[in-house]
């Protein structure tokens, strides 16, 4: 913990410190006899900042707090494979978590609607499912896919680009609260850490190295999304997009990541399908049998049923299907939504949905 605080020591540097002497003590009781580090960096390693040590040590005595290093077995698998991971993560909440199959849903701190419930509903779907959902604790699709998680009563991870000791944005404090009780909240920065614009890029890293794949719900062309896919793609992960309106630049980072590779997604079972192999998930995958159960309770609920019998194959829209089936037109997207993820109604131009004959 000392040498992580060190002024200039960050992943590339800590590895090289230790490769050269397993034994930190001995960085600190030794440092002239490093070789490659510059004058000041040897100067800072002479004063270790103790008094800052003692104090982490004490945030960490608190309940559901970690400091997990990188040669702990309880540090995640998949985030010792990327190319500069973090010798040290602070955690509060359920560390064990961190081990699971997750997947990383992020975009726009300013999403649409429409943007806000397809990040809540696949996060609610795919959480319910036995997925962790992943994501960076931000305004917008990033508070909407954690929040799916929890109405699912599922695991999400958050990643945070300060120290543990604050929420950012404040805003979101509640709702860190609830992620910190019902799975975890991590960073590789130590406490006290504020919110530089540097740290958030480090943190993307993080969210895109936990997790089997990243989804970008809805990012503009410039955005730190994109850097999160790019980042995914660099470290051998899948990346998938929801396309969008051409009309709508929220879309535009979404129909570019497409172009560059990225897996067009228009329900779920598209990312199932994808991570399934991936995960070698087995044949009745806990993913498998929620999406069976949902499928079952659509199948018996009375609801679903009159919905459907006034949707078929020719479009309609919300608003007729709420005049004809008496249903609230909350309840009536609610479920049009679930159908979609689902693949068995499409959504068309105009706001007006049909069966897909699945």
């Amino acid at each position: 913990m000392a040498l992580i605080r060190t002024k200039g020591v960050g992943p590339a540097t800590f590895a090289k410190l230790l490769d050269q002497m397993p034994d930190p003590m001995a960085i600190f009781g030794q440092p002239t006899q490093l070789v490659g580090i510059n004058t000041e960096l040897r100067d800072a390693l002479l004063h270790p900042d103790w008094q800052q040590v003692v104090e982490d040590l004490q945030w960490l005595d608190k309940p559901d707090r970690h400091i997990v290093t990188l040669d702990d077995d309880r540090y995640p698998t998949l985030l010792r494979e990327i190319a500069d991971p973090p010798p040290l993560l602070f955690v509060q909440g359920e560390v064990s978590c961190l081990q699971d199959w997750q997947l990383a849903i992020v975009g726009s701190r300013h999403p649409s609607a429409g943007g806000r419930d397809n990040a809540f509903e696949f996060a609610r779907y795919l959480a319910g499912g036995g997925l962790h959902i992943c994501s960076g604790l931000a305004d917008g699709i990033d508070a909407a896919a954690h929040q799916g998680a929890l109405a699912a009563a599922g695991k999400t991870i958050a990643v945070v680009g300060t120290g543990l000791d604050r929420v950012y944005p404040a805003k979101n404090r509640d709702l860190a609260h609830q992620i910190a009780a019902q799975g975890a909240i991590i960073s590789e920065f130590p406490p006290g850490t504020p919110p530089r614009a540097e740290n958030f890029p480090r943190r993307n890293r993080l969210i895109s190295g936990l997790s089997l794949g990243t989804l970008i719900v809805e990012a503009a062309v410039r955005s730190g999304s994109l850097i999160t896919a790019r980042m995914a793609m660099e470290q051998g992960r899948e990346v998938f997009a929801i396309p969008g309106s051409i009309h709508n630049p929220l879309a535009r980072g979404c129909h570019q990541l497409i172009r560059e590779g990225a897996k067009l997604v228009e329900t779920a079972t598209d990312i199932l399908d994808e991570l399934g192999a991936i995960a070698e998930f087995a044949q009745q995958s806990p993913v498998e049998t929620r999406s069976a159960d949902m499928a079952n309770a659509v199948e018996t609920d009375d609801e679903y049923q009159m919905l459907f019998e006034h949707l078929g194959f020719d479009p309609i829209s919300i608003d007729m299907l709420v005049a004809r089936s008496g249903l609230t037109a909350e309840a009536v997207s609610s479920m049009l939504l679930l159908l979609e993820l689902q693949g068995r109604v499409s959504s068309l131009p105009g706001g007006k949905y049909q069966r897909t004959g699945a």
